[in-house]
């Protein structure tokens, strides 16, 4: 276990939740049982069946919290475990105030008869929790939770212990079918309502499927996403920054089947998020600590189904979106802790689950998993799947290929679109409605003197190779003092080039050029209106609007 983490020193801080995880592959959820669900018992009856590992403990009131005290570290705690098994008939109450990472850590030694209450419970004590069931008790319906102390001994004493006359009412195939017997083996049946009463804290670590025997009745439908945040592009923080919030990563959640609860009147969809950051342990002796984190759902508009429906195509969520519409559920906080998971309830639909860390521009990589009680698919928006390719070596390979289309065929149908618009006297482009016609061009003042600058430089053929171009163009450009800029690269003027040149000369002629001109004038529109601080220079989360706009 300290080899998957790099070392004993990266275990400090962590938590048995962690480890549970590490072990199984599951995803951990935790309650508060004074703060639990209405529907916390049938989310434990839905735990059992399937197969998921359950614990249960008390509070001592001492600051100590064994499931998920982050003052405690994993190794230390796997270490006391062993030496509590060792003492296990120590008869001697002891507490340990050993501490690490220069702060006091609580570990409370088992065999503690002061922590013992009168009722046979223990505080500060995991149980685990082995069955969930209903029974009928002088004609009303009750609610029982079996339960185990790991040190084989130490029962609860109230109703529905082994002894209790409450099982002297019981027929004999109703204590074989809840497994009953008068033996002190640390296993006991309790009421749910005494359940809920005396215990503080219940944990549930719900199991992937591939972990589960195959003859297991009900499963999880398990989707796993892996991604990053890069700075600078996809670290856009929480809620709390919409300049930079819609450009964290987007995985799309379409719940297709409803909850089949006969008491559920409503259509409604259980699952459950889980998003863990990876490798920040690992990271420590490099400085990295965990990031404080969280998750969003949104519910995609109509309209973003509707493009999809038509064109197949799965846009990024962009800025105004979230500045109008609210989320439909999300993360009760923001944590610094590995992983952070919540269990929702939303009607059938299609959402999109947004991932981030508190504060922008914080890099890292995370996994996001999604548990649902039906059938449910997660997939990374369309356009983002090049960048989490490129930035994973083990992402996932999509069924349908990325393919990267090169402007020069649109330019291509551009050019022959205008044209066609020449000769026929219209045009089919929206854009180019705005435009005045070829002809009317031809004959105003600015379309002359173009015409001159451009015979000065390309000479009796009329066609300029790129550092001609790069000539006109840094020329033009000196004149706009709101722009810095070095001017053009030679590399940049032979792509600008390959983008133009219909006829593969490695050169173009007056209308490629007066086509090329029409594109960077638009592009410098788009560079002015994003570039609202009016420094002539735009960072890299305003550029990706900008080349979203530029198509």
């Amino acid at each position: 276990f300290p080899r998957l983490h790099g070392s004993y020193e990266a275990l400090k801080g962590g938590n048995t939740t962690e480890a549970m995880e590490d072990f199984t592959g599951g995803v951990t959820e935790f309650y508060e049982i004074k703060d639990a669900p209405k529907d916390i018992y049938k989310i434990m009856k839905h735990a059992i069946d399937r197969g998921s590992l359950m614990a249960s403990s008390i509070d001592d009131h001492l600051g100590f919290s064994y499931g998920s005290s982050p003052r405690s570290d994993i190794g230390e705690l796997i270490a006391r475990m062993v030496k509590n098994q060792e003492n296990a008939q120590m008869s001697y109450p002891t507490v340990d105030y050993q501490g690490t990472d220069e702060r006091p850590a609580w570990t409370i030694v088992p065999m503690q008869y002061e922590t013992r209450m009168s009722c046979g419970l223990v505080k500060g004590h995991a149980y685990s929790v082995t069955a969930v069931e209903e029974t009928t008790f002088k004609g009303e319906k009750i609610r029982l939770v079996r339960l185990r102390n790991p040190w084989g001994q130490v029962e609860w004493n109230g109703p529905w212990s082994d002894k209790s006359e409450e099982w002297n009412f019981m027929n004999e195939e109703e204590k074989i079918r809840l497994q009953h017997k008068v033996v002190e083996d640390g296993e006991f049946w309790i009421s749910f309502n005494d359940f809920m009463r005396h215990f503080t804290k219940l944990e549930i670590c719900n199991l992937t499927p591939d972990t589960l025997e195959a003859d297991k009745l009900q499963t999880w439908t398990v989707s796993v996403n892996e991604g990053r945040w890069v700075r600078g592009c996809s670290a856009g923080g929480c809620r709390n920054y919409p300049d930079t919030f819609w450009t964290n990563p987007q995985y799309r959640l379409k719940l297709l089947e409803e909850d089949d609860d006969p008491e559920d009147e409503e259509v409604i969809c259980s699952f459950l998020v889980a998003l863990m950051q990876k490798n920040r342990r690992k990271e420590r002796k490099l400085g990295a600590n965990l990031y404080t984190i969280g998750f969003a759902i949104y519910e995609v508009p109509a309209l973003d189904l509707l493009l999809h429906s038509m064109h197949g195509t799965k846009h990024h969520l962009q800025k105004d979106f979230f500045l109008y519409n609210a989320s439909k559920a999300r993360s009760k906080t923001y944590i610094n802790m590995r992983e952070i998971s919540e269990r929702f309830r939303l009607p059938p639909s299609e959402y999109v689950i947004i991932p981030s860390t508190y504060e922008p521009h914080q890099e890292g990589e995370f996994i996001l998993r999604v548990f649902s009680e039906k059938r449910s698919l997660s997939e990374l928006n369309s356009n983002e799947r090049a960048l989490a390719s490129y930035n994973s070596p083990h992402s996932r390979r999509w069924e349908k290929p990325i393919i990267f289309v090169s402007d020069r065929a649109n330019s291509n149908k551009e050019l022959a679109g205008n044209e066609d618009a020449g000769k026929d006297g219209e045009n089919t482009n929206v854009d180019e409605k705005k435009r005045p016609s070829a002809k009317a061009r031809e004959g105003s003042e600015e379309e002359k003197q173009f015409r001159n600058i451009f015979r000065q430089i390309a000479g009796d053929d009329m066609e300029i190779n790129a550092e001609e171009l790069r000539n006109v163009l840094n020329n033009v450009v000196k004149k706009h003092k709101d722009l810095k800029t070095e001017g053009f690269e030679l590399e940049s003027c032979r792509s600008m080039i390959a983008l133009m040149d219909t006829d593969g000369s490695g050169k173009i002629n007056f209308d490629e050029f007066r086509h090329l001109w029409d594109k960077i004038k638009s592009w410098q529109k788009i560079f002015k209106r994003y570039d609202t601080d009016h420094s002539g220079t735009i960072n890299s989360y305003e550029m990706r609007n900008a080349v979203n706009d530029a198509g």
